[in-house]
Parts: C-alpha cells; structure tokens; sequence
C-alpha cells in the first residue's frame, strides 16, 4: 500500500484526508471538523471538494454523528438491503420472495458477524 501511496500523490492525499476523518470518528472528536472540510474543498479532488459541499450544507448534523455514541447503522444497513433487492428484482418477484431475500441476506449478514468476532477472539 506505501508503495502505491508514493505513487500517486493524489491518493496519497485521498488518503490522509480519509484516515484524519477516520480519526475524528474514532475520537468522536468535532474540533478539526471546519478545517478537514476546508481543506477537503481544497484538494484539488472534484469528488471530494463534491462531499466537502454536501457536508458544509449539514456541518451541525455531521458534528452531531461524530460526536454521540448513538448511530442507525445497522437499520439504514437493512433498508440499504431492502432497496437493493427491490431493484434487482425489478416488479419480477411478489413480496413473498422479496420478503425471503431480505431475511436471508439478514442471516447471512449476522453469520458473517459472528464469524468475524469469533475470529477476534
């Protein structure tokens, strides 16, 4: 990954940006926040100056998901699931068979979860 990193600059610099907000989240730390977009919307990176706009335009609810201990993870992950099967199905299925996907994507999901803190162990 270092090599690829001194590579190309731009990543690099993705990068940084990426692990210093990682850091905050870690932390739950608000402080560095207006500087992080800041320089975010300097970077020279079309994408992330994007994300630094949408960010700025909710910077107090930003703040307040990094700094409470409190998330919906887990449920936008499910509703994530749920609209994604719906498009894959495309009106080709009826709600008994999209019902079955969700709970067996949920199942696995957990199983996955359980294996990885297993693993941990």
């Amino acid at each position: 990954m270092h090599r690829l990193l001194d590579h190309c600059p731009e990543l690099k610099h993705a990068h940084d940006l990426v692990r210093r907000f990682a850091a905050m989240l870690d932390n739950r730390e608000t402080a560095p926040l207006p500087s992080w977009l800041d320089e975010l919307s300097r970077s020279e990176l079309p994408p992330l100056a994007g994300i630094a706009a949408a960010l700025r335009e909710d910077q107090h609810a930003v703040a307040q998901g990094i700094s409470t201990t409190h998330n919906s993870g887990v449920n936008e992950g499910r509703i994530t699931d749920v609209k994604l099967q719906k498009r894959l199905m495309a009106g080709r299925a009826g709600v008994p068979l999209l019902r079955h996907r969700v709970v067996l994507i949920a199942h696995l999901r957990r199983r996955y979860a359980d294996r990885r803190a297993a693993a941990a162990r």
